[in-house]
């Protein structure tokens, strides 16, 4: 068994690369978890009758919990063991999932979403760490985390799928249980082919700072659904400053503490902040701009969740080609020019999604998810390793850990911000288009999916003249936030030529971090 201190020039072997391979199933269940209750929106909607708040909150509060948690997760990984605490996770992560599948609210179940992003935020610190920490050879690492970015895209082409075949037959819930198998598996294998790593000098776990980490979060995030969602107010505002004010006290623990959580000095390093930066907004994009896709082929073209799945195949299978092409071309391009030109792709993407129509195919749609899928795959795989890389060895942890916050709240933050604007949009299409007297028109203002379901209990014409009007509002939204995407995803390519153009081709760690 490797132990914690490999020399730099020795490459892995067999038993690292079946490391791996369990390592990518811990990130296929992430995805997997992610991407199929994309699918089961309209079912959810149908069976639990969730607000438009809580729809979100079911949607995103398992990426906020990550983000919350896994700077906390990935210091108790280097007290408890990197392994021990990727097996904790999965054996909590798949018990969780059994009881979301029975979840009789919406309450409940964003409560169990919850405690799955809790279960997540243990997982997702020591798959990175390990790769970095079993992989030194640089060749190999790219590799690697390559592959460790495909596995993400393989459970979105996984997830769709099977989802879809278990919302044909089965109900919504049924979709929690694709994660208990793999989770299983995991367990299984996990002992036998996976290194322990463990830091004998670490500190204490400071739970002030992870306590603080937490609030700051959950406050700052339900300041911004409450004033998406109610305009300001007083509960907004409270929330606002209790999260700002943890933020505070949570830098200042950092930065006067021996043996901080966070080690702040990382942000000096220029590629660390800059790829930090890119990653962030990058995920961002890729997590508001699915959610989207996903309605639009089933609620607005009335796709069934089989079929939607396959729509969403080929992106998942682009994410796939583009993660493992990008270490290859790396080698004989600059990284700022790769990150670049992808962001430049996914903004052609972006900027067809500003085309879809209520009565359009799904040609569209599949066409541009794809130009997306391809443009961003090779910027996840490319910052990650220049996060990690460009900070020095001993913090390698931590920037682990910091990549991974990042990621997450991107995505989070991608599908609440971007979702709350399409929102807005929708309910103030409707405020004109929706004929007056409805019955039920507070429930066709909430979301789409409680509009196809009232709808379909309306008389003929009132029910199509409902359809439609919400249909066209939800694809109004949906052209705004992608044509609001598509400017960030130029500006980020933009960032990237000019910050991290002095990156040269074939190298993505060592001393090139620093201002």
């Amino acid at each position: 068994m490797p132990s914690t201190t490999l020399a730099g020039s020795e490459r892995a072997g067999r038993r690292e690369w079946i490391g791996l391979g369990v390592l990518a199933l811990a990130c296929l269940v992430y995805a997997m978890d992610l991407t199929v209750l994309h699918l089961a929106v309209p079912e959810i909607s149908a069976t639990l009758h969730p607000s438009s708040t809580e729809l979100l909150w079911i949607i995103d509060v398992y990426g906020f919990m990550l983000a919350g948690l896994l700077i906390t997760m990935g210091t108790l990984g280097d007290r408890i063991g990197r392994r021990r605490l990727l097996l904790l996770g999965g054996a909590l992560f798949g018990v969780v999932s059994i009881v979301a599948a029975f979840s009789p609210s919406a309450e409940f179940l964003i409560a169990c979403r919850a405690l799955l992003g809790i279960a997540g935020a243990t997982i997702a610190p020591s798959t990175l760490s390990l790769i970095f920490n079993m992989f030194r050879d640089p060749r190999q690492r790219s590799l690697a985390v390559g592959t460790w970015v495909s596995a993400f895209s393989a459970g979105g082409v996984v997830g769709p799928l099977l989802g879809g075949v278990l919302l044909e037959h089965f109900w919504w819930g049924s979709v929690f249980f694709l994660a208990v198998p793999v989770m299983a598996l995991l367990l299984v294998l996990g002992p036998r082919v996976l290194p322990e790593f463990r830091d004998a000098e670490a500190g204490r776990l400071d739970l002030v700072s992870a306590a603080l980490s937490v609030v700051a979060m959950i406050s700052l995030v339900l300041a911004m659904k409450k004033i998406a969602q109610d305009g300001v107010g007083t509960v907004p505002l409270i929330a606002a400053v209790v999260g700002l004010a943890a933020g505070a006290l949570f830098v200042h623990r950092q930065r006067t503490r021996p043996d901080p959580m966070l080690d702040l000095t990382l942000f000096r390093l220029g590629a660390f902040r800059t790829s930090l930066g890119i990653n962030v907004i990058a995920i961002f994009v890729a997590f508001g701009y699915f959610l989207f896709v996903a309605q639009y082929f089933q609620l607005v073209l009335n796709m069934t969740p089989l079929a939607a799945g396959l729509a969403m195949a080929p992106s998942n299978i682009g994410f796939i080609i583009g993660s493992q092409a990008a270490p290859r071309i790396v080698r004989v391009l600059r990284p700022a020019y790769l990150i670049g030109a992808g962001m430049v792709l996914a903004a052609i993407g972006l900027a067809m999604l500003t085309q879809l129509s209520v009565t359009g195919g799904p040609a569209m749609a599949v066409i541009a998810s794809l130009l997306i899928a391809l443009g961003l795959a090779p910027v996840f795989g490319i910052t990650t390793e220049l996060i990690v890389g460009s900070a020095p060895p001993e913090q390698a942890g931590a920037a682990s850990g910091v990549s991974e916050t990042g990621a997450e709240l991107g995505g989070a933050l991608g599908i609440s911000i971007l979702g709350s604007i399409s929102l807005a949009i929708y309910r103030s299409d409707l405020a004109d288009s929706l004929p007056h007297n409805v019955p039920g028109a507070d429930s066709v203002r909430e979301t789409l999916g409680e509009a196809v379901q009232v709808a379909a209990t309306l008389p003929a014409d009132l029910g199509d003249t409902v359809l439609t009007a919400a249909r066209a509002a939800f694809i109004h939204g949906v052209h705004i936030t992608a044509g609001v995407a598509a400017i960030g995803a130029v500006a980020v390519g933009v960032l990237a030529v000019a910050r991290l153009r002095h990156v040269p081709a074939g190298e993505l760690s060592g001393g090139h971090g620093h201002d």
